[in-house]
């Protein structure tokens, strides 16, 4: 009993790596999507089931020598080998020497795709794609020359498919590169598998259609033949080429799309020039152009920091790009954060690129200043240093780390002169653990409190504002840079966890005369969004009033350390930073825990009375599969983006109300979230649903 136990929970493994690697071929994820791949394939069944064995050859050994599970669930390992199986299916009929020989080009498929996946990420950045599959098919191939055996007994006449009628001969001819991508070059498998595509991702067909027309359209001014040119069967390269660089690795945009076509524009020559040196021993093109110029881009791309690069991969270009508009306004965009250096309310008196010092290598800094109700700096005539609002106030560390630096003997400047020899004055320089240096200038004499080498915490006590440097009034100065030395170059960061005029940043930059408050944790929001693995939450849901369910969420935590609530397959991942507490995304389907998702996607661990904040919410969690994929559609090809904004406020310490809008597609909710120190999330409201926490 107990072993067909460990067998039911084992199988679903091995088959949803094995399916894929059917779905990685085209850049989609998902076990359905390969495995309705794989039944595609079975129209030419001896292919199909050559590209399986040849799967779980690889898949065995990989066990065999003991590579871990994990790295082999996505199929990335695995589908080199089936490429290669699917290209001796392909000519060779199955019978025990073709089985031999596809063991082996697995297994040796299988070796390099781990070798040079492991140089390629570790010296390039890059992901080796289907270069094993590339060298082991075409020693696969040359070495069939000399194998008399498989030319007698094994090879086998593919079956012919007519064209559809009703079709233009470049669609026909599409078709065909399409299936030609798996080793099934007919109109039926390309069909088949467009129409596969085109429900997982309409980004992806339409690309893929553009490409094919672009690159068959330049190589056919080329030959002269637009005929010639649509019955190339190298032509998937292209469709290859412009997906990867379209919408794979580079998110979908106006600008990778332009990109994708230069690219496919320059494997023209590329396919032509390859094909005339491997026509000469007998081999295909296979995907040597698609490889080499989408690896070319994608180095290039990274060398010059293309910001429309993904660091998260989802299921589809529709879910990544999703994702990535999401996360681009929730998250800073550097992963340089600081802390106001100070409590209370100051003034932004200069920012980046400022109008007087901010300039040139130091022009990533910030100039703090106190003002009053008119926007004086001072009182009285503004003669005595003692007259500036901002002189003597306390100046706290923007960050955790390692005090490497103080000069605090500098004398503080007299109203109308400024020191131009020590330019900095006297300062704290912070190292800190993330691998840069935080500079504090301008205290005043004698104030730092901190010593070289001690370690300091966000908040922690440094010293007084002062006028010292070149400080023609007391401030506090703000920079990081990337060494120990004084006005060294200063490099780019974004504030966490503050406010203006009651309106909350969990990130951002201040623009210059802008007043900003520092926020102080509440224990009460803190305790309230703590969770504790196994912890459940039990909820009666009600609909208009009406009790229509009985839910649990229980707290789980992911591979990376991330936890999450989980109900059923569904995850709603969350976690807190800097501050402030935030859902980060929904994976999979479930209507409650969307809810708490949109109820409460983000909540400052402070309390301010009537704080308010914005958020972005994911279209396709918000606006359900078929609008979420319009929407994201539509953001690859329009720079306007379609967003959807939700506004949040506190009603009180207990309270949160909230509004969701998503303009272009007429869309509102409203929201509503009741805290508790012991239930936590108390009641949650989105429209007229209602979950109502019960105590465990």
């Amino acid at each position: 009993m107990t072993m067909i136990d460990v067998r039911k929970w084992r199988l679903p493994t091995h088959i949803n790596s094995i399916l894929s690697s059917y779905s990685d071929v085209f850049f989609i994820q998902g076990k359905i999507s390969g495995a309705l791949l794989f039944i595609v394939g079975l129209i030419n069944y001896n292919t199909a089931l050559s590209g399986l064995f040849s799967i779980i050859i690889a898949y065995a050994f990989a066990h065999f020598i003991g590579f871990s599970k994990e790295y082999l669930k996505s199929g990335f390992y695995t589908y080199n080998p089936l490429l290669s199986g699917l290209a001796i299916g392909y000519l060779y009929e199955i019978n025990i020497l073709t089985l031999s020989i596809i063991a082996l080009a697995s297994v040796l498929s299988f070796l390099l795709t781990v070798f040079l996946s492991n140089i390629f990420h570790h010296f390039l950045g890059l992901q080796v794609l289907s270069i094993p599959f590339v060298i082991i098919s075409s020693l696969v191939y040359l070495a069939s020359g000399r194998l008399s055996n498989l030319y007698v007994n094994s090879l086998y006449t593919n079956t012919l498919y007519n064209d559809f009628s009703f079709f233009p001969h470049f669609i026909n001819a599409f078709f065909k590169s399409m299936g030609s991508i798996v080793f099934m070059p007919n109109v039926i498998s390309g069909a088949l598998i467009s129409g596969l595509i085109f429900f997982k991702s309409r980004l992806i067909l339409v690309i893929a259609i553009s490409g094919f027309i672009l690159g068959c359209g330049i190589n056919s001014l080329f030959n002269g033949s637009w005929e010639q040119s649509l019955n190339n069967m190298n032509n998937f390269n292209y469709i290859l080429i412009a997906i990867s660089i379209g919408c794979v690795f580079n998110i979908p945009s106006p600008k990778s799309l332009i990109l994708a076509g230069i690219g496919v524009a320059l494997s023209t020559l590329l396919i032509n020039a390859v094909n005339v040196f491997w026509a000469q021993y007998g081999i295909p093109v296979f995907t040597l152009p698609f490889t080499l110029i989408t690896l070319s881009f994608v180095y290039v791309l990274g060398v010059v920091g293309y910001p429309l690069r993904p660091t998260v991969f989802r299921s589809s270009p529709e879910e990544t790009l999703d994702h990535y508009l999401t996360a681009k306004d929730r998250f800073a965009n550097t992963f340089i954060t600081l802390a106001l250096p100070f409590s209370g309310s100051w003034t932004v008196w200069q920012g980046f690129n400022g109008q007087w010092t901010h300039q040139g290598f130091w022009r990533y800094a910030y100039d703090f200043v106190i003002t009053d109700d008119s926007n004086n700096t001072y009182k009285n005539e503004g003669t005595r240093l003692e007259d500036y609002y901002a002189f003597g106030q306390a100046v706290l560390s923007p960050v955790r780390g390692r005090v490497i630096k103080v000069v605090s003997y500098l004398m503080d400047n007299p109203i109308g002169t400024v020191d131009t020899i020590n330019n900095w004055g006297n300062l704290v320089i912070i190292y800190d653990e993330r691998g840069y240096f935080v500079e504090i200038s301008h205290f005043a004499k004698e104030s730092i409190v901190v010593y070289e080498g001690q370690w300091v915490e966000p908040g922690a006590h440094l010293g007084l504002c002062g006028n010292s440097g070149y400080s023609p009034q007391p401030h506090i100065h703000l920079q990081v840079q990337a060494t120990a030395f004084m006005g060294s170059e200063t490099l780019p960061f974004t504030f966490v966890h503050y406010c203006e005029n009651n309106k909350y940043f969990s990130h951002g930059l201040p623009n210059e005369m802008v007043r900003v408050n520092s926020l102080l944790p509440t224990a009460f929001h803190e305790q309230l969004t703590t969770f504790i693995l196994d912890e459940t939450l039990n909820y009666y849901v009600y609909k208009d009033g009406k009790k229509i369910d009985e839910i649990t969420f229980v707290v789980r935590m992911a591979p990376d350390s991330t936890f999450y609530f989980s109900r059923g397959d569904a995850k709603l991942f969350f976690g807190k930073y800097a501050g402030t507490f935030f859902i980060y995304h929904l994976e999979g389907s479930d209507p409650y825990l969307k809810c708490l998702y949109l109820a409460l996607p983000s909540v400052p661990l402070a309390y301010k009375k009537g704080l308010h904040w914005k958020d972005t919410i994911s279209n396709m969690t918000y606006l359900g599969y078929f609008n979420g994929g319009v929407s994201a559609f539509l953001n690859a090809f329009i720079s306007s983006k379609i967003s959807t904004i939700a506004e949040y406020k506190f009603i009180s310490e207990r309270q949160i109300s909230g509004c969701i809008n998503n303009s272009f597609f007429k869309s509102k909710m409203d929201t509503n979230i009741e805290l508790d120190s012991y239930l936590k999330f108390k009641n949650v409201r989105v429209n007229n649903i209602e979950l109502k926490r019960q105590s465990n």
